[in-house]
């Protein structure tokens, strides 16, 4: 996917006295593929005769990025949990805490399995018990539970949020926690399920009343393990056909769950936790519209959700739903190739969705052990690469071109100002809350390329080497 090519309007919030004030250096951090993390000092220049990336003639305002953050996983546990002590620190302490690596302060539970699970499973598996008499997260409590826990103890302010791949399988139409047969999942008999038309969830009052309580219940369940849930979303990618967890909505049966079922179940048990529309994964601006357009689901919604297609219309689902908050909710999982191509597509889909104002991005696997395989055999990236056999552990591509931006687009960071030509040459400026100007720009072509932001009367111009990430922070 490509970034899009903009540029977001500058609105003035102050006089231009502030730059007047302006630092007259930035430090220079520069990551290329045999050679990540070097700093060096760039002092601004007075010639403006260079033709500028970007300009930046006045402090400025624009939206506001809240949170990164990562999916908690069964197989990043035992990835975790193959490492030694100290190594499990460093790794958690590096993507959790506030004085670490990538400051995550967001995580995702799945609720019930995901494909990065152990194994297939619910928290209420007794067919027919619409009660929820037999709900319990016991399952969780031997893994995501103390995994999350970990988590907390680098940064007790994180935040949650809850999505399921599948429902209970006496839920579903197939009784099956997949949805198309594979050589991995046991399911033989092929249903065809053509996307955006069949529903696999039963569509039959009874079962919509259980599920919607089935999200209390989780709430609950995890509120009783100090684990706070502030977001709930109704399915993950509701568009996908899957040999993994899964289960297709139409649009009308999301309308009619969210609106009628999950949002008044949450408004009278659980006021406190916002409901989101997602994760949507399709390009459908037709389909996705239909849903956001219903007035039921506005009473109830408070935002969306977008992940691997969905991303091309965030822009004009913005425009037209603005009252909506949006979020980036999985970065792209990969091809388990662990590569600096791959790092380089993730840097620009972070460019993509914070330039289109997502106020948070969540990536998929955190850590991952070997060949980055999941039960169902797809092999897939991840930020921190583990290898079981030795015991050891690495920091991937993907991990560094992460840090170009977590590191410093902190909680409360301004985007003030972004541009891009085809997925070349990303350029984004931020306002950091100690009002310190940060420049994101990453170089994915063969050849270095000059890079000239005007900021002021002053200059910030640097050649950039080819396939870099670069982030310059005001001094």
């Amino acid at each position: 996917m490509k970034l899009l090519s903009k540029t977001i309007s500058i609105i003035t919030l102050a006089s231009a006295q502030a730059l007047t004030m302006q630092a007259q250096s930035f430090t220079w951090i520069k990551s290329v593929e045999k050679d990540t993390w070097q700093q060096s000092t760039v002092k601004l220049m007075t010639d403006r005769h260079q033709g500028a990336d970007i300009t930046i003639s006045q402090v400025t305002t624009g939206p506001v990025f809240k949170a990164w953050g990562t999916c908690f996983n069964e197989l990043g546990w035992d990835a975790l949990n193959a490492l030694s002590a100290q190594d499990q620190k460093t790794i958690m302490s590096n993507l959790f805490s506030p004085q670490g690596d990538l400051h995550f302060n967001i995580g995702r539970i799945p609720m019930n399995a995901n494909d990065y699970a152990r194994s297939w499973y619910s928290c209420d598996s007794v067919d027919g018990d619409f009660s929820l008499n037999f709900f319990n997260i016991d399952r969780d409590k031997q893994t995501l539970v103390p995994y999350i826990h970990i988590a907390q103890k680098y940064n007790p302010n994180m935040t949650f949020w809850v999505s399921p791949w599948s429902p209970p399988i006496w839920m579903k139409t197939n009784h099956h926690y997949a949805q198309h047969a594979s050589p991995t999942n046991g399911l033989r008999k092929e249903v065809e399920c053509p996307t955006y038309k069949v529903d696999q969830f039963i569509m039959e009052p009874r079962y919509l009343n259980a599920y919607a309580n089935y999200f209390c219940k989780f709430i609950d369940a995890y509120k009783e393990q100090n684990i706070p849930i502030d977001i709930v979303m109704y399915q993950n990618e509701a568009y996908s056909f899957t040999p993994y967890p899964g289960c297709t909505w139409t649009a009308k049966a999301s309308i009619l769950f969210n609106k009628d079922y999950l949002g008044p179940a949450l408004a009278r048990l659980h006021p406190e936790v916002e409901l989101y529309l997602g994760t949507i994964n399709s390009n459908r601006f037709d389909v996705i519209d239909s849903i956001l357009g219903d007035n039921g689901i506005k009473k109830y919604a408070k935002g969306v959700a977008l992940q691997w297609e969905g991303g091309q219309i965030l822009g004009k689902l913005r425009d037209k739903y603005p009252n909506y908050k949006y979020v980036m909710s999985e970065s792209e999982c990969g091809w388990g190739d662990f590569s600096w191509k791959a790092a380089e597509h993730t840097f620009n889909l972070m460019s993509h969705y914070l330039a289109n104002g997502c106020e948070t991005y969540t990536f998929w696997n955190a850590i991952i052990a070997d060949d980055g395989s999941s039960t169902w055999d797809w092999k897939q990236n991840g930020l921190v690469h583990v290898d079981s056999h030795q015991k050891t552990f690495t920091y991937t591509p993907e991990y560094y071109s992460a840090k170009h931006f977590c590191h410093f687009v902190t909680d409360g960071s301004r985007l003030i100002a972004s541009k891009d030509v085809n997925g070349k040459k990303p350029v984004m400026v931020f306002i950091t809350p100690n009002h310190k100007k940060v420049i994101i720009a990453g170089n994915f072509n063969n050849t270095p390329q000059a890079l000239n932001i005007a900021i002021g009367k002053k200059l910030l111009t640097v050649s950039m080497p080819p396939h870099s990430f670069n982030t310059f922070c005001e001094k």
